[in-house]
């Protein structure tokens, strides 16, 4: 195990503190790499490289302590005060969103009325072409060329909501 970790431990402390940029946090993070192989020892199946089984640990380790409750207590301040800062624009935003929607929801309403169906179970319900087609009892290619169509036509009306969104910083 001496020798193991003399070969390997400064590529993962490497990896490690690359993706925390953290030199403590590497340590702790390598430390308990090894540990683990230590005591899983007699348990782990390497079905590739011993370095490639530690860069992996590495990442799930990372992954892990990101999402610990430790790195949200430690940036909270922050966030708090970046929802401050964005929660009067978000007000504005909700209500210009909210009018938004009523007009996509005017627009789909003026479609055919099987075009309508077809598009709202893909979009709102968001089930497959298959599954449309097989409740329908219509072909695959139908469902595909209602969407299609649908999508034409919608985007020929709505154009304009596309200029306002991009004027107040939707898009």
């Amino acid at each position: 195990m001496e020798e193991i970790y003399q070969v390997y431990w400064e590529g993962v402390f490497d990896a490690a503190l690359k993706k925390t940029g953290d030199e403590a946090l590497a340590q702790d993070i390598t430390q308990e790499i090894f540990i683990s192989l230590w005591e899983n020892r007699k348990t782990i199946n390497l079905s590739g490289s011993l370095g490639a089984y530690l860069h992996g640990a590495v990442k799930y380790k990372v992954i892990n302590y990101f999402r610990s409750g430790s790195i949200k207590e430690q940036h909270q301040p922050a966030l708090i005060a970046l929802m401050d800062e964005q929660h009067a624009a978000a007000a504005d935003d909700k209500l210009i969103l909210k009018e938004l929607h009523l007009e996509v929801d005017a627009a789909i309403a003026l479609l055919p009325e099987k075009m309508q169906q077809v598009f709202s179970m893909s979009r709102k319900q968001e089930k497959s072409i298959k599954e449309i087609a097989t409740e329908l009892d219509i072909s695959v290619q139908t469902v595909k060329n209602q969407i299609s169509a649908a999508l034409k036509l919608l985007k020929k009306s709505l154009s304009y909501i596309l200029l306002i969104a991009a004027l107040i910083g939707l898009t």
